[in-house]
């Protein structure tokens, strides 16, 4: 397999020089946000939420309380979505006369957008309202992000604070983030993308000639997209207005729309990092965080890049032309946009993998074997190579946690992390947090294939099939979104095996962070010693990517050597 070539390597480098300038004052801002320093015009416009709803932002929360409060907030999310789905054939908005949604379906649909994850087992454009997908839709990506953000807060605050019992007020947080945080990020970006070309409208779907033939017609949708894809992107949501996500022109037009697209999901990940460590009283933590994700990031994106790059051995043997263009011979352009290419396609992919987004400008499925695999293992790893919005940032404090024991039982010493003594709780629920979704996702794979109707959605019997099976789990269980799209998924077994896997990874993972929280709040606090681990340096952050290489990837070795492993060697094996 070739290396990446000098496109690629640009696109790489400016890619991550921009994501650093760009999540570096976004840092500053949400750092205010997070601990309620704002100005006064703010906390009046936010008081009148707080009057209005009884809340009172300055009252703390006990752990089980602020988790209690959550997993309520979320179910009735979940209630909310799929009712305007079964109701929306009833509901204005809804120019085409969309039907409503099936039970399964809507189902699959209310647990994906709640728990960020927004598998799409259906064609947005040829299924939901223009109603569904802005009140149903578009809100649960607000209040799904803001989820995922409020958990991450409320670790960093245990860890900053001293001999406290509570860990923020969940109501608080979430009316800070949003407000003051996605909705401006979302309606700026929302506002570039329209200039881009992106639509945004409530017109009925328009009847136009095509150009081959007066006579020939299309029909195109129309819709509010822009103001959709912005915190589909910002808040790492995935899914897309229409089935074809972010390779349609009306959602990802221009080369400079994709970059920016491409930036905006690790922009608030990368920016949590740095909030971390201003949390924390040591900026030297959040960037060791962020070097650790980054490291596996590059990597990744190398070895996808330079596998589509390669191209398919077969083809390039019977003389078939891969050109992605008259500039570059050879590759894998199957499944790509010809105004992406190569390059651009297969960073994108890695980055929404890597990131629990799945907003997709290329066909996964048609990924080679190692190209493939690159996004499966970027999800199998925990999400947490940048991760989803606050899921990524407390997925990797989770494997700290894992590596200062490890560390600490090396050289016989009491682990501590950031003045925090870690014992038997924190690894009990560190443990929980680190092996449920695993679980989920493995045991889902196995019910799937051993069903009769899991094994009926398969279109690529094999080893392809296999890969496919264990991408839709391993994305759904880690709540990403993005699929090997071969699979017929949108059936009742998997839309209820996919919510099912979906909602456990979600919340399987929050609630045993949350506990840890917790009990960490209640720590006091010691000063760094002479006997102290270093968390901030160069050997914490290689044991760090070691400890999430080993542990968060051995549980899935057995499944790659089955699915894409076997597919790379029948592809190029003698």
């Amino acid at each position: 397999m070739a290396g990446m070539d000098k496109l690629g390597w640009i696109n790489l480098v400016v890619y991550m020089v921009v994501l650093l300038l760009a999540a570096w004052p976004l840092a500053r801002w949400m750092h205010r946000v997070a601990e309620g320093r704002l100005p006064r015009w703010m906390q009046a416009v936010e008081g009148g939420f707080y009057r209005l709803a009884g809340v009172r932002p300055d009252e703390g929360m006990h752990w089980k309380r602020y988790a209690v409060a959550l997993l309520l907030f979320n179910f009735i999310g979940v209630l909310a979505v799929y009712a305007l789905q079964r109701l929306q054939a009833v509901l204005p908005l809804n120019p085409q006369g969309m039907a409503a949604i099936t039970p399964d379906s809507a189902f699959n649909t209310a647990i994906s957008f709640v728990t960020n994850t927004n598998w799409q087992g259906y064609g947005g454009e040829s299924a939901m309202s223009y109603l569904t997908q802005m009140l149903a839709l578009t809100v649960q990506n607000f209040l799904s992000a803001a989820t995922g953000i409020v958990v991450v807060i409320a670790l960093v605050r245990a860890f900053a604070g001293r001999l406290q019992g509570t860990i923020g007020n969940l109501w608080a947080d979430l009316t800070r983030v949003t407000l003051w945080v996605l909705l401006p990020l979302s309606f700026v970006f929302a506002v570039f993308l329209v200039g881009q070309g992106v639509i945004q409208n409530f017109d009925a779907y328009k009847d136009v000639a095509t150009v081959e033939a007066a006579s020939t017609h299309q029909q195109l949708a129309m819709g509010p997209v822009a103001s959709q894809e912005a915190i589909k992107m910002l808040g790492t949501n995935g899914g897309g207005f229409f089935n074809a996500n972010s390779a349609h022109p009306y959602e990802n037009p221009t080369p400079l729309a994709n970059f920016a697209q491409m930036l905006s999901i690790f922009l608030i990940p990368a920016a949590l990092c740095f909030v971390f460590g201003f949390m924390v009283g040591d900026s030297r933590q959040g960037v060791a965080i962020l070097a650790a994700m980054s490291a596996m990031f590059i990597v990744g994106a190398i070895v996808c890049t330079s596998a589509e790059q390669a191209g398919n051995p077969h083809l390039t043997a019977l003389g078939v032309d891969q050109a992605q263009s008259a500039l570059q011979a050879g590759g894998n352009m199957e499944g790509k946009e010809t105004r992406f290419g190569i390059d651009a396609s297969s960073l994108f992919a890695v980055i929404t993998t890597a990131a629990s987004c799945g907003a997709v400008n290329a066909m996964h499925d048609s990924l080679t074997p190692i190209g493939g695999m690159v996004p499966l293992v970027m999800m199998q790893l925990g999400e947490v190579v940048f991760g989803g919005v606050g899921t990524g940032l407390y997925g990797m404090l989770v494997f700290a946690i894992l590596a200062v024991f490890i560390a600490g039982l090396m050289i016989g010493r009491t682990p501590e992390y950031l003045g925090k003594k870690i014992e038997a709780h924190e690894m009990k629920m560190t443990s929980i947090a680190i092996l449920v979704t695993p679980l989920a996702v493995l045991l889902g794979t196995a019910v799937a294939v051993l069903a009769a109707d899991g094994r009926a959605g398969i279109a690529n019997p094999g080893a392809h099939g296999f890969s496919e099976i264990l991408y839709a789990l391993s994305s759904a269980g880690n709540n990403n979104g993005s699929a090997f799209a071969g699979l017929s998924a949108n059936t009742p077994f998997y839309n209820t095996l996919l919510a099912v896997v979906m909602w456990v990874g979600r919340f399987g993972v929050i609630v045993p962070v949350l506990a840890m929280a917790g009990s960490l709040a209640a720590k006091k606090r010691l000063p760094q010693g002479a006997g102290s681990m270093p968390t901030h340096g160069p050997l914490f952050i290689v044991l760090l990517i070691g400890t999430v290489l080993l542990v968060g990837l051995l549980n899935y070795v057995p499944a790659l050597a089955l699915g894409p492993m076997v597919e790379h060697l029948m592809l190029w094996g003698a």
